[in-house]
């Protein structure tokens, strides 16, 4: 069986950005690489200033530490006392919420893109990720486009999660799959 032929030049798959959204995150890059990442992490007031500047809806005591990768900061939303980690990566080409008391720990991956492919050109499709309030999403998990994570849940260290996780659940895995309930002591 012949494989079809796939054209992925510049030429036949234009980007599907806007210029205002690519001058955006080149003027975001620009901030990012002089101000937001040589901060030190004490400096979480600043690092929310500069995210606000550039459109992020951030609630009370937001915690996003220097090593934080963020895409694109108009598209980020955190409740009070939520946090990004260490090395997190939120690439969030399509809207991501992250609800109040949430933490999205060290080396997490948000991933709010990917490409089709079904088709010839392999064009960029996008779904926005909500992490619910007092969710947990540990150590090196991936969480990809069109996702929620309900409130109380937690993704586990390293856990691919590719559909809704349940409320108050605790998924672990790849592809993540529920172990238990999370049930709080008194």
């Amino acid at each position: 069986m012949n494989a079809p032929s796939l054209d992925t030049s510049r030429a036949a798959c234009p980007s599907a950005h806007s210029t205002a959204n690519k001058l955006g995150r080149l003027l975001w890059a620009v901030v990012y690489a002089l101000l937001f990442r040589p901060s030190p992490a004490f400096l979480r007031g600043w690092r929310r200033f500069l995210l606000r500047c550039f459109g992020a809806r951030l609630g009370k005591g937001v915690k996003v530490m220097p090593s934080t990768r963020v895409w694109a900061p108009w598209n980020l939303t955190m409740g009070d006392e939520a946090c990004l980690s260490h090395d997190v990566d939120c690439y969030n080409v399509a809207p991501i919420e992250i609800g109040a008391h949430a933490t999205v720990s060290q080396y997490a991956f948000l991933c709010a893109a990917s490409h089709d492919i079904s088709d010839p050109r392999m064009g960029l499709i996008t779904a926005p990720i909500r992490i619910g309030p007092a969710a947990w999403v540990c150590a090196g998990a991936f969480v990809a486009m069109g996702v929620t994570v309900g409130e109380g849940a937690v993704v586990g260290a390293r856990a691919v999660a590719v559909k809704d996780v349940p409320p108050w659940m605790v998924v672990v895995g790849n592809p993540a799959r529920v172990l238990r309930k999370r049930e709080l002591r008194a």
